[in-house]
């Protein structure tokens, strides 16, 4: 079956472009397959009520070759007074260990230098 592969609308056999993106229909066969991402597959590494506190750690994980996802639960679409958001730091379980002690590492780093910790 036909797919656009911008817009990953399906199309009756004979349409060949996609009246929306005009792009060139592919079949669905060759379209690139991602990876299922199961909660069970990952781990709570770090909260924080900062998501930029999140976003260091998960740049510095990633510059070490470990992957990771945030899930932040902040509202953007209703301001309130007090900051009530969680922000949670996840890596995938095998790589719990290593991200673990790199970023006690690098708060022992931080301490060090005089900087705040990540906490």
């Amino acid at each position: 079956m036909p797919v656009c592969p911008n817009c990953l609308y399906e199309y009756i056999e004979g349409i060949t472009i996609c009246p929306d993106c005009n792009a060139v229909l592919v079949d669905s066969e060759d379209l690139p397959k991602f990876e299922d991402l199961s909660e069970k597959d990952w781990a709570l590494i770090f909260t924080t009520d900062e998501e930029y506190k999140a976003d260091m750690i998960k740049d510095y994980l990633e510059s070490a070759g470990i992957e990771s996802m945030i899930m932040s639960q902040k509202d953007r679409n209703f301001p309130a007074p007090g900051n009530l958001t969680i922000v949670k730091l996840f890596v995938r379980k095998e790589d719990m260990p290593d991200a673990l002690s790199f970023i006690q590492e690098l708060g022992k780093d931080k301490q060090k230098n005089g900087e705040d910790s990540f906490e």
